[in-house]
């Protein structure tokens, strides 16, 4: 057996972890169970050392090396979604209208899987690398790993390199995605008010009507995709909400819009942002409105460095059990990223769907993940820790 192998009695561990996660999801900024059953895991296992995260909830642990190697973090999110849970199980979500539609339980009980090999590695003399242990929250908002970095992450740990992990229901369980370059697209979120001037409805002269322009917005908005942007780059543009209005008889005041741009190409992103800007304004503009756009912070593409790319491969062929493959980047976006800026890091897709069944995409209510791939998972996160760091050591 090898020495990185979960053991069957240590995934029956993480499997009654993962779903009592799943039947009790929590939203971003209000994981407090989630931290306090993380925090309880990691205090019964020898050698893990609990450090302040400076943040309401999340979880940061060490466990030693034997100083003879490096240190090396590891990191999975822990929160929910505003959902309401359409796939049927005895571990459904009991948490209405949340639950765990993009895997992050999984990858809480991956880690802490891993926490479990390590820690006995540790007990061994087998362990040389120091290992960070990075349970984050609030990555569904992509505002998690801001707020740990300025709560003084990299203050309280020194890695020299990162690892993450996203369970991937495209690619079946077993099977473990490594994409050298862009795999998840940068974006930037905002929020587009236009303010207009009220009234009655039956005296359209004396206002101005912001649902007017909005709509004339929403439809220029379109051609930043179409016209602006290279084809060959794809951007990405969203309007998830608007919201506006009064009773049938009077003209609202302001119309409020919350959209998302993105694209693995930092040139068409700058692009379609510097066009949004154009577009919203001079529309409102050409309608006789005030209009504002509201930027939140930039999230860069999550890029696999080829300096890391003989590091991840050790890690996964010492993880997979079905094999390693490759796959299309996506235009979602993790925050991950933004670990990235400052050290060497690395994320591996994790293949959840089980085989012969269809795909239920991430985000959906029907989502679910195989979870006997939690044993790649957690086997991967280990060896990352153990054999991630030898190409860059030796560089």
């Amino acid at each position: 057996m090898d020495i990185m192998t979960l053991l069957p009695e240590e995934f029956e561990q993480i499997l009654l972890i993962k779903r009592d996660l799943h039947m009790h999801p929590e939203l971003s900024k209000a994981e407090h169970r989630t931290t306090g059953v993380i925090r309880a895991f990691l205090e019964q296992l020898p050698c893990v050392e609990l450090l302040k995260t400076g943040t309401p909830t999340g979880v940061l642990a060490r466990i030693p090396g034997d100083g003879s190697g490096t240190e090396i973090a590891l990191r999975a999110d822990i929160d929910a979604l505003s959902q309401a849970e359409q796939y049927e199980s005895p571990w459904k979500s009991r948490n209405e209208g949340v639950m765990h539609a993009c895997g992050h339980d999984f990858h809480t009980a991956s880690l802490l899987g891993a926490a479990l090999i390590l820690t006995r590695l540790k007990a061994q003399g087998r362990l040389k690398n120091t290992v960070d242990l990075i349970f984050q929250p609030a990555e569904e908002g992509t505002t998690g790993a801001r707020a740990l970095i300025d709560a003084g992450l990299f203050e309280r740990i020194h890695p020299r390199a990162i690892f993450g992990i996203h369970n991937w229901p495209s690619i079946e369980s077993g099977k473990i995605v490594l994409h050298e370059g862009s795999l998840m697209a940068a974006k930037r979120n905002m929020t587009i008010r236009i303010k207009g001037r009220g009234g009655h409805g039956s005296m359209p002269h004396l206002n101005v009507d912001p649902i007017v322009c909005a709509a004339a917005v929403i439809q220029s908005l379109q051609t930043i995709v179409s016209r602006n942007t290279d084809p060959l780059e794809s951007v990405v543009l969203s309007i998830g909400r608007i919201e506006g209005g009064s009773p049938v008889n009077r003209v609202a005041d302001q119309v409020e819009m919350m959209a998302t741009i993105r694209s693995l190409s930092n040139e068409a992103l700058e692009r379609g942002i510097s066009r949004t800007e154009a577009i919203v304004g001079n529309t409102a503009a050409a309608y006789e409105c005030d209009w504002e756009i509201i930027w939140e912070e930039r999230i860069p593409a999550v890029r696999n460095l080829p300096e890391m790319a003989e590091s991840a491969k050790l890690a996964a062929d010492a993880a997979a059990s079905c094999g390693i493959t490759d796959a299309q980047p996506s235009l979602a976006s993790e925050d991950f990223a933004l670990y990235g800026q400052g050290i060497p890091s690395w994320f591996f897709w994790v293949g959840s769907r089980t085989k012969g069944e269809g795909v239920e995409e991430l985000h959906r209510p029907k989502f679910h993940t195989d979870d006997q791939a939690m044993r790649q998972a957690a086997q991967l996160y280990a060896a990352a820790a153990m054999l991630g760091a030898e190409a860059l050591i030796h560089a």
